[in-house]
């Protein structure tokens, strides 16, 4: 079976609904992923026709759970899914992107370089000192499929300041894991757990998060 890359699929209308004039940017880090992405190993050689609906809109559509002005931190960036959708669709926040290894972290500085976007890389893992020390504080820390929500929680809760809150993009089994987990993340310092729906308007699949607010 070849594992030739395949085409990069059209950009959607929607998108448009989402991007707003910033648009040409988000078509451009489609672009880099279905070409630099998929050389690289942080894309698979077949996603590229999906990277629109299963990827970049999946991952934008996260602004509408996130306030206005809000710093931002993306736990496990990987090609940049959360953080560089959010950060096209939302110049007003402040993004981190967090990512340990070199190769990703090296991508993630070009992006940002070539989209002429502010956010910021932070080589390490979420638990580590240093990025605690400079991503400490957040008002919501994010990630995409990065690991079950106990683990997940144990690492990210840190970051956010107190009345901050994780919200971490999930697929249809979100539900199962918040009631699996529930108990654990409150002995971490976690509030109440809930799963948002979000992206119903442009998305064939909607998106679930699962938010959990910092109370202590």
């Amino acid at each position: 079976m070849s594992s030739e890359p395949q085409a990069l699929g059209s950009v959607p209308e929607v998108a448009a609904t989402v991007f707003g004039d910033r648009l040409p940017l988000a078509a451009r880090y489609a672009e880099l992923l279905a070409t630099a992405g998929v050389e690289r190993g942080l894309i698979g050689p077949r996603e590229a026709p999906r990277l629109w609906d299963r990827h970049i809109l999946n991952s934008a559509v996260l602004s509408e759970a996130v306030e206005e002005g809000a710093r931002v931190v993306d736990v496990g960036s990987g090609a940049g899914l959360p953080g560089i959708p959010l950060a096209i669709a939302r110049p007003d926040l402040e993004v981190h992107l967090v990512e340990p290894l070199l190769r990703r972290c090296t991508f993630l500085g070009e992006v940002l370089e070539e989209l002429s976007l502010s956010a910021v890389v932070v080589r390490g893992r979420a638990e580590e000192g240093h990025v605690r020390n400079e991503c400490g504080g957040a008002d919501v820390v994010t990630s995409r499929a990065v690991a079950p929500l106990h683990k997940l929680i144990r690492w990210s809760l840190p970051l956010c300041r107190v009345g901050g809150a994780v919200k971490a993009l999930k697929g249809a089994s979100a539900a199962e894991e918040v009631e699996r987990d529930a108990a654990g993340v409150r002995k971490l310092g976690g509030g109440s757990l809930r799963v948002e729906t979000i992206g119903r308007a442009v998305l064939s699949e909607p998106t679930y998060v699962v938010t959990v607010e910092r109370r202590r």
